[in-house]
């Protein structure tokens, strides 16, 4: 999608530019994040922010800025996550000009799978993340049956093509993974900024009914 869409009127919007009321800060207190001008920016020793609201199938659209970084480099160089149900993470990082990007660059699923090209901007540009997320399914017993699956598409750009994911990525919230789970958005330390932040939640599946106009 391009930048500055829209919610559909089905999306739950997490972030309007307005203020940070569907978030909290991982201990429930408030989130402590900036807010100016439309934008959220990660506020150091605030710690990660997450959603109030639990989701399971879900379509996330958000739009995130990196800061200018030049003298950082690999992870210390501009870097933040997107945690799907608090679990598991598409990377944020200044990943620009890497012709091979790997595991733990911007739109890998943290060290699991790396993107299937580099469609990064350069820091200081606004860029977004489509997501599209399949929970895992478990049966009555609460064992699984099947892993979560992940789509991403990056500046529009398919870079997760219905990954599986059999497991989190590292620093999850919980490990109740067959309950929905909240978006979390991560502060690494460096001042990433986001805005236009919403999901609309996906049914687990559609109908069996032809219904012809």
């Amino acid at each position: 999608m391009a930048l500055n869409v829209k919610p559909p009127s089905n999306a739950v919007v997490l972030f309007d530019g307005k203020n940070l009321d569907s978030f909290t800060a991982q201990d429930g207190k408030p989130a402590g994040w900036a807010v100016k001008d439309g934008i959220t920016t990660v506020t150091r020793r605030t710690g990660s922010i997450v959603s109030k609201q639990k989701f399971g199938d879900q379509y996330l659209h958000l739009e995130f800025r990196l800061p200018d970084m030049p003298d950082a480099k690999g992870q210390a160089k501009a870097n933040s996550g997107v945690y799907l149900q608090g679990r598991y993470e598409v990377q944020v990082l200044d990943s620009f000009g890497w012709k091979v990007p790997g595991t733990g660059d911007c739109a890998a699923l943290y060290n699991m799978h790396a993107p299937l090209m580099n469609a990064s901007k350069p820091a200081m540009e606004w860029q977004s993340y489509d997501i599209a997320f399949r929970a895992p399914r478990f049966d009555k017993n609460g064992n699984k049956v099947e892993d979560a699956r992940i789509t991403v598409f990056f500046n529009d750009m398919v870079v997760q093509n219905n990954v599986i994911v059999p497991k989190p990525t590292g620093g999850e919230l919980d490990s109740n993974f067959a309950e929905p789970g909240p978006l979390m958005l991560q502060d690494h330390g460096d001042l990433v900024s986001y805005r236009n932040v919403w999901i609309v939640p996906l049914p687990e599946k559609g109908s069996n009914e032809y219904n012809p106009a």
